[in-house]
């Protein structure tokens, strides 16, 4: 048992919460990380126990182009902020994991500097891979390279070169004797090299005890990545667009299958990284077409397999859209005094508390015991969780055995000849706890407002366009050439050649808009 397989999280982008300005000028440091200080006790009150935040370290804009590894970015503070920050987040009982932006550096960083500069006769050449000296590019280098998601800003690292994995890995050690940081979540975890995972794994278990690493994965099978030699965790973004889908379509057995998937690829005793939104998608909030979904949604948030997780604001029910291809509204800053209290973080807080002292809803088996397009219901072990998208009440006939109470609207049954007969509110949820519990839960005295949005069918359908991928006009290119679009109509024609293409399989490939995820994904069916 470590210390993450009972986390709940808290995500903080923090040059947004902050207010850092877009582009950094190298300038003197403004110490906006400790301005941060004042959400420790938020994060534990609302229920966490584990903060991710990043990134962190010196960049040119948004944070994923690293300029230095080893030195905060001047626009949150210094490295003494930041010991500071997680030794108060320590003391507070909050473990705490930063970004590993390993897959790619900026153009600023002191390697490519040199890159520029010496050419061919750079000792640090080979630190990036396959730099071309017979290319160049937008930024008139004179040469081209291999960059990540088809931006040219984010040069890629040769991880197989000893130098840069030797690089890497002092700096991950930096970090922990530093910072005392608990862990790291790997960004772009899904095209890094696997040799270099194996690396990073084996100096986990050597450089703290219970050091956790967390890969960004979007699709795929994850336990190609969870695993005993890489990494012990992943994103689940597979999970994550099967809560709202499967809402706004009143559809859960999406969300069953998917648990169900996911149970096949062996990821029974590996706990991915749960989430309903973060800081590369649109808020919960923004997705849900009927408002009063995000008790259900929530609610299986905190009871389904895996680590939940909360993105910074969305415990209030805060908006969040992508706009003209801009993640700015993901990532605001706000202001903690001036976040009202309302019935989504009373619902969130309850649910923290919950996981935290129901030890079933993080070891318990998971047992499949009802379910149609609009009521679910599953077991963790001794406990019993029901959620209703429809707008009526809806009854339940579950296996049980004595009497339970809900965790969250305070209500008392009991089992009749092995089975308990439960009702649930249209638009909500409830965690039957067993009565012998000694633990006392305060019943929410106020629901999610009901504010149901209904879609414009004409926004529908171009949205349902503009996610429809275009055939490639040259079957022969090479897909190195290809746009996005290309790659995902190659995958989905490579798909098809092998059988049926299902709406999941689709909207799988539809939603990854990242280029080297999508390369990989294509080069995989000639394995």
């Amino acid at each position: 048992m470590s210390w993450y397989d009972e986390a709940v999280f808290y995500h903080i982008y923090p040059l947004g919460l902050s207010g850092a300005p877009v582009q950094n000028d190298y300038g003197e440091p403004v110490h906006r990380l400790s301005s941060l200080i004042p959400w420790i006790e938020h994060i534990r009150e609302t229920g966490c126990n584990a903060l991710y935040i990043g990134p962190l370290f010196q960049s040119v804009g948004h944070g994923y182009e690293t300029t230095d590894y080893r030195t905060v970015d001047a626009r949150l503070g210094t490295n003494e902020d930041l010991r500071e920050y997680v030794r108060i987040c320590h003391e507070n009982g909050i473990r705490v994991i930063l970004d590993g932006v390993f897959n790619h550096t900026g153009r600023d960083f002191f390697a490519f500097r040199d890159l520029q500069e010496n050419r061919e006769n750079s000792r640090f050449r080979d630190w990036y891979c396959n730099v071309n000296f017979y290319g160049d590019n937008e930024y008139g280098d004179g040469f081209s390279y291999d960059n990540w998601g088809g931006y040219n800003l984010l040069v890629k690292l040769n991880q197989r070169n000893p130098e840069v994995r030797d690089y890497i890995l002092d700096t991950v050690r930096f970090w922990v004797s530093e910072f005392d940081i608990d862990g790291l979540r790997l960004d772009a975890a899904d095209v890094l090299d696997f040799d270099f995972m194996k690396s990073l794994r084996g100096l986990a278990d050597s450089v703290k005890e219970d050091f956790w690493l967390m890969g960004e994965v979007i699709h795929g099978e994850y336990s190609r990545w969870a695993n005993d030699n890489t990494l012990h965790s992943v994103t689940n973004y597979h999970l994550h667009k099967a809560l709202y889908s499967a809402h706004n379509d009143h559809n859960y057995f999406e969300i069953a299958h998917t648990v169900k998937r996911q149970e096949d690829m062996g990821l029974r005793g590996l706990r991915l990284y749960n989430f309903v939104d973060n800081h590369d998608v649109e808020r919960i909030w923004t997705r849900l077409r009927d408002k009063r979904h995000f008790t259900p949604v929530h609610v299986l948030l905190y009871t389904l397999p895996g680590i939940p997780s909360v993105y910074y604001g969305s415990e209030y029910g805060i908006e969040g859209r992508k706009e003209r291809g801009s993640d700015a509204s993901l990532r605001p800053e706000l202001h903690l005094e001036e976040l009202e209290d309302n019935a989504c973080y009373e619902l969130v807080r309850a649910l923290g508390k919950i996981h935290q002292e129901e030890n079933a809803l993080t070891y318990g088996d998971y047992r499949e015991l009802q379910l149609t397009t609009t009521q679910y219901a599953f077991a963790r072990g001794d406990v019993l969780v029901c959620v209703n998208n429809s707008d009526s009440d809806a009854y339940f006939d579950l296996p049980g055995e004595g009497s339970y109470r809900g965790a969250l609207l305070g209500g008392r049954v009991s089992a009749e000849n092995g089975r308990l007969n439960v009702s649930i509110h249209g638009c909500s949820g409830e965690i039957w706890i067993p009565e012998d519990r000694s633990t006392d839960y305060a019943p929410l005295k106020e629901t999610v407002k009901n504010e149901t949005i209904k879609p414009d069918e004409a926004a529908v359908q171009q949205e349902a366009s503009h996610h429809e991928p275009q055939r490639a006009a040259d079957p022969s290119k090479p897909y190195e050439e290809m746009t996005v679009e290309e790659l995902q109509a190659e995958i989905l024609a490579k798909m098809a050649a092998n059988g049926p293409v299902t709406d999941r399989m689709k909207q799988d490939v539809t939603d990854n808009v990242y280029r080297d995820s999508l390369l990989n994904w294509v080069r995989s069916f000639n394995r």
